[in-house]
């Protein structure tokens, strides 16, 4: 097997040196100089493509300028009183070509021409056009009354023309007048804007060439120097790293979506049923109740906790993960750990029967004080009567014990407790109408061991400064199922802890606390039973279980 091991890692070796050599072979320019070449020529690209657009744009916007300056002046002149005298007769019409003349170079328009309803010109830059009819064919809508923009080739050549009716003092369009800009002008204008944005991009194609430059020496960095037939080098020895953990590794994004799972962790997933790669998929698809969205959202590291995935037991470990000080995801660590977790429940029992026990030598050791201190004195009489009863509060305790819970283990370790109480001033009762038979199931014990013994823990410590040092214990089997009930007359479990009272670290006591109710409830789920709690009307606090349970004995 060893050898077998050795000769596919040798394969895996070659295997990735032959990836490593075919990438060298293929890569003859290096990275930074094709970071360069590729901005370069995106940001040429794109300046060439959005100026051509800008270009049209521009001219477009160019004409609209210059139209409505055209109309402007054009407005401004068929307001002027002047006009309208001189088109309705009140004033010599040749003001009109005066007025019209200081306009023009005023308004840098290249022509104001005034003209009456029959079309005959008032005023015109060639004077000996004046008196004659309007030429360009565009004129009919404005002697009708509108106000437009237009395209024509009139006598100064190919123009932009603004038309404006002049109306009288009583309403009636006397004429109308016309202002031009020749179209000549209009590209001059055109061009010289296309020439600021051709400026603007060459500045741009400089900007991001520098910008090029700069990326790829922060890559270069960010990458700390390395090619990226390197980098593939290195992450193909850091796959064979992962598949050859013998822990599942699986991550996750902040969406909750696996991004890494090795083989490991892909084998104990399928043992919990996963027929489907995870890859891609949320994780809650596969590993319910997980946690690891938690984490995202907390920070926080949680280490060794146990946890189920489809009836698979394993041991977690869950790590936030930060990139420039950024959670982008999760990562968690998990093995089968299902002989581990028996292990520690019969621990954890072995450890309740040792504190049994120790109560119970604490107990003897105490009354063997009281018989030596009797023989010292002498007081044989009371030496024989303190040893009978005893015996027989020993008895009736154990016999009555015995009767009502007939597995022995549990039957001695309610008597443990019993002992316990006593040794702490407590009043411990175990009910009348209790009763639990033996257990089909022998490992089934060392879980109610677990329960019960954390259980009674808890109420002797809640109890410890109550003036009702109280604590009531009640075993009931019904039906297959077996209902645990812990009383004490405690304080109680305060308000802010108690959604939050079975989770591992949440307690009433101390630090470094808060293991038994999560221990408690991680049994009673793993049993698939019920556990719940509640104040009482006579101030006791009371929690219940019922968890099933198969009896193997006789149950009269």
């Amino acid at each position: 097997m060893k050898r077998s091991s050795i000769a596919g890692d040798e394969r895996m070796a070659v295997k990735i040196s032959f990836r490593f050599n075919l990438l060298q072979s293929r890569i003859k320019v290096r990275l930074q100089t094709k970071i360069i070449v590729l901005v370069c020529g995106v940001v040429a690209v794109v300046l060439i493509v959005t100026g051509l657009l800008i270009s049209r744009s521009m001219a477009s916007q160019v004409r609209d300028s210059m139209g409505r300056q055209a109309m402007s002046v054009a407005r401004f002149m068929a307001q002027s009183p002047l006009i309208i005298e001189g088109l309705t007769g009140v004033r010599d019409s040749a003001d009109i070509q005066q007025y019209a003349s200081i306009n023009e170079k005023q308004a840098n328009v290249q022509f104001i021409v005034v003209f009456d309803m029959n079309g005959v010109r008032k005023s015109h830059p060639n004077q000996e056009l004046v008196g004659q009819i309007i030429a360009g064919g565009d004129e009919r809508p404005a002697l009708a009354g509108n106000e437009y923009l237009s395209e024509a080739h009139g006598t100064m050549g190919h123009s932009l023309r603004a038309f404006t009716p002049v109306y009288g003092p009583d309403g009636r369009q006397v004429g109308v007048v016309l202002v031009g800009i020749l179209m000549q002008y209009v590209q001059d204008a055109v061009a010289h804007a296309q020439m600021i944005l051709l400026v603007a991009m060459v500045v741009g194609m400089a900007v991001g060439t520098l910008g090029a430059l700069l990326l790829a020496r922060e890559t270069k960095g960010v990458l700390f120097g390395l090619e990226p037939a390197v980098i593939a080098k290195q992450l193909e020895e850091r796959s064979v790293m992962l598949q050859s953990v013998r822990e599942g590794i699986m991550a996750i994004d902040r969406n909750g979506t696996i991004t890494l799972l090795n083989e490991e962790g892909k084998r104990l997933l399928r043992l919990g049923g996963a027929g489907v790669n995870p890859l891609g998929r949320p994780v809650n698809e596969f590993v319910p109740d997980n946690g690891l969205m938690e984490v995202i959202h907390s920070g926080k590291v949680e280490l060794n906790r146990e946890q189920e995935i489809f009836g698979v037991s394993v041991l977690v470990n869950q790590i936030p993960l930060m990139v420039n000080g950024k959670i982008v995801g999760a990562m968690t660590t998990f093995r089968d750990k299902t002989e581990v977790k028996q292990l520690a429940e019969e621990l954890t029992g072995v450890r309740d029967y040792v504190d049994a026990l120790r109560s119970q030598a604490h107990e003897f050791m105490n009354r063997l004080h009281v018989i030596l201190g009797l023989v010292q004195l002498e007081e044989y009489d009371l030496l024989s009567s303190y040893i009978q009863r005893i015996a027989s509060d020993h008895q009736a305790e154990v016999s009555y014990v015995g009767r009502l819970i007939r597995n022995p283990v549990l039957a001695g370790f309610v008597l443990s407790k019993l002992s316990l109480a006593r040794e702490r001033n407590i009043v411990m009762q175990l009910s009348d109408d209790s009763f639990l038979p033996e257990a089909r199931q022998e490992d089934i014990t060392h879980k109610l061991v677990t329960i019960i013994g954390n259980l009674i823990e808890n109420a002797f410590d809640a109890v410890a400064n109550s003036p009702r040092r109280e604590v009531g214990l009640t075993l009931k089997y019904k039906a297959g199922r077996l209902s645990i009930e812990v009383r004490d007359t405690g304080p109680g479990i305060s308000p802010e802890l108690s959604e939050r009272i079975f989770e591992m670290g949440v307690s009433n006591k101390a630090d470094e606390r808060g293991f038994g109710l999560y221990l408690v409830k991680l049994n009673v789920d793993s049993m698939a039973g019920q556990i719940s709690f509640a104040r009482t009307e006579d101030q006791q606090t009371v929690f219940r279980i019922s968890v099933p349970y198969e009896s193997g004995g006789e149950l009269g």
